[in-house]
């Protein structure tokens, strides 16, 4: 076991439906290589020597995840999504309360349909985080440059892309702070987009670890293609 990195448990929200992607099955149950993108997903964790167990937030009638040879992995448990994702995040939080989890543990969030996270990515999150007070995420500086729109679609004006990140995942926070501040802000009725975005709300600075561009997400049929075709080429 690599003791300079911290253990960890994993929380993968896949209640979703990805309708942009127009299939007839939500989108982390598409195929990619043969096997699911939610599979991909969680992969990297699986086979990390520091992971503590995987928390799956899932539909309650997916009818798509007991057939995976993933639901009978011991590593992972599954627990009820919500209608959001902060909704299930918090679910999935509130489980690993329930199973004697730490209040000082890291939880790492990772999109179900990010399936291409890199070891070295998630190693080098650990690493830069694990004496971190507050956490961070993985994220890449933006590198194309950027409009603000007006309600017209026309633009109003360029935007300094310097200080510019596009957030990815995993997210790296203490359970009990993440916990706090997803509870609190979903009380509030404040839009939370992802993890960061609640420690944010509660007064705090994720920092942001630099990561591979590849780590993208599956939001449209050509992003399934490219990382079809990409995988395609490695082998």
């Amino acid at each position: 076991m690599n003791t300079s990195l911290p253990a960890f448990w994993a929380v993968i929200p896949a209640a979703g439906v990805g309708a942009r992607m127009a299939a007839d099955r939500p989108k982390q149950y598409l195929n990619l290589g043969g096997r699911t993108i939610l599979e991909h997903s969680i992969d990297c964790f699986l086979g990390h020597p520091q992971l503590k167990g995987v928390i799956v937030s899932l539909a309650a009638d997916d009818p798509f995840w007991p057939e995976l040879p993933s639901a009978r992995n011991e590593l992972i448990q599954r627990v009820a999504g919500g209608r959001e994702r902060a909704d299930s995040v918090l679910n999935a939080l509130l489980h690993l309360h329930a199973q004697g989890a730490d209040e000082s543990d890291w939880v790492l969030v990772h999109d179900a349909a990010r399936p291409n996270l890199s070891r070295a990515d998630l190693d080098k999150l650990l690493a830069e985080l694990a004496d971190d007070s507050v956490g961070g995420l993985l994220a890449v500086p933006a590198r194309d440059t950027l409009k603000r729109a007006d309600a017209a679609g026309r633009v109003q004006h360029t935007v300094d892309r310097s200080t510019i990140w596009q957030a990815f995942t995993p997210q790296m926070f203490r359970l009990g702070a993440l916990h706090r501040a997803l509870a609190d802000s979903l009380v509030a009725g404040v839009a939370i987009t992802d993890e960061a975005s609640a420690i944010e709300w509660a007064g705090f600075a994720p920092k942001l670890v630099e990561g591979r561009a590849d780590n993208l997400k599956v939001t449209r049929p050509e992003d399934l293609e490219w990382l079809r075709q990409r995988w395609a080429m490695r082998g």
